[in-house]
């Protein structure tokens, strides 16, 4: 054997160790940098088998009566699983770009309905240009990385390709080797961040320049005007609250998205409940001639955080309050079935069908503009949803162009 059976089982199984831990490390780019290691071990295996299987060839064709060794066959059944394991998708073509080798992950990315990849032309699998082009790169002796490809399936996937040349015995590569690092969710979240980010630039900057307007103009002389300067300073400070409300639901989201709110689960009254979060809401209810009905039947209880509850009615009730018709109506009720079903409904104008699907997502508005005279920060919704995750349910939502709409906290019973 060119290669000690003793050596390519190190290999293995360091290849294993390093898998295991890209396999468990959260962060994005040390799993790349142990992806790119256990590339690098596979590589040398890969070059190292075709090299013997040539070996063994010759070997064999002087001695057919000669067999694999045991320990060999270990190797090689270590190895598959090895890369069985990866969650990036390995792919290994030769000279003709015929697939010689590939993982479980590979042949999901490629073509599932087919038995294997391996004797499939690269053609034949993908048309796409940039795949085609970094292996025909490394088949000249030229390693790429940094490759970004997509797939347009019914699921849009993100891929970073690397590929190294493999062999070469002075006439060039004998083939190479290409790594798919799944980087869809990655690049999922960094839109989330900067259409956030957008966002909460643009929902700041608003009331910040109504702010630094009117400093401006009391500046200027209005001081004198005590009429105009009281006006001037109510304006500021609805301004500043606005500002305060926004960077209170945006921490308070924030903490719940990344896990750092606990529950405290217990029996709840829940009729108690509604009667404490209307009254706190009454005046500025029947500021907007608009009633509030408590439904719910005394001694109902649901299995819940009391505090995240009250919030999510809140929340809910007061959506219903702004969003109201004049002399309207929001109630709430319960229903129970195989879960807990508290019901807000309102009598208001209700909600188009088309922006029902995106309505809890953050900062998301019917009406942008009524929205925020009515002092909202488009999040009240986005935090009832992920409070309803949270206790293991859900919040839905139906509505009716002039009728009204009805959200619904799903709760699981204890």
């Amino acid at each position: 054997m060119l290669t000690s059976a003793r050596g390519r089982s190190i290999l293995v199984a360091a290849c294993v160790i390093l898998t295991v831990l890209a396999l468990i490390v959260s962060s994005l780019s040390i799993r790349v940098f142990l992806a790119a290691l256990v590339l690098l071990s596979a590589a040398v295996l890969v070059t190292i088998s075709l090299i013997n299987r040539r070996h063994e060839t010759n070997t064999s064709t002087q001695n057919p009566h000669l067999m694999q060794s045991p320990e060999s066959l270990g190797v090689g059944s270590l190895f598959e699983a090895t890369m069985g394991s990866m969650r990036e998708g390995l792919l290994v073509v030769d000279k003709d770009m015929r697939v010689v080798a590939s993982n479980s992950a590979a042949h999901r990315l490629f073509n599932p309905s087919l038995p294997q990849l391996n004797s499939q032309r690269l053609t034949e699998l993908t048309r796409n240009p940039a795949i085609y082009s970094a292996f025909l790169d490394a088949l000249k002796g030229v390693e790429r990385s940094g490759v970004k490809v997509q797939t347009h399936g019914p699921e849009r996937q993100v891929f970073d390709l690397r590929v190294v040349p493999i062999g070469g015995n002075g006439k060039g590569p004998e083939g190479a080797l290409g790594v798919f690092f799944d980087i869809t969710r990655t690049e999922r979240l960094e839109l989330v961040r900067q259409e956030f980010l957008s966002n909460v630039s643009h929902e700041l900057r608003t009331p910040l320049t109504a702010i630094i307007a009117f400093v401006e103009t009391l500046e200027n002389g209005a001081m004198e005007d005590q009429e105009s300067s009281q006006r001037f300073l109510s304006i500021i400070r609805k301004n500043a609250s606005r500002m305060h409300g926004l960077i209170d639901d945006i921490l308070e989201l924030t903490a719940i998205e990344g896990g750092n709110v606990t529950l405290r689960t217990a029996s709840v009254d829940l009729h108690e409940l509604v009667a404490d979060v209307c009254a706190s809401l009454a005046a500025k209810a029947a500021a907007q001639s608009v009633t509030l009905v408590n439904k719910v039947e005394p001694g109902i209880l649901v299995y819940a955080d009391s505090r995240r509850l009250e919030q999510m009615l809140t929340n809910l009730i007061d959506n219903g309050i702004k969003f109201r018709r004049d002399g309207g109506t929001v109630t709430v009720q319960h229903e129970s079935g195989t879960r807990d079903r508290i019901l807000v409904e309102d009598n208001g104008d209700g909600i188009p069908a088309q922006h029902l699907e995106r309505l809890f997502e953050r900062f998301y508005r019917v009406d942008r503009a009524r929205s925020r005279d009515m002092g909202g920060t488009g999040l009240g919704l986005a935090i009832v949803k992920h409070l309803a995750l949270l206790h293991g349910g859900e919040v839905t939502v139906n509505s009716e162009l002039g009728k009204g709409t009805i959200f619904t906290i799903h709760l699981p019973k204890r």
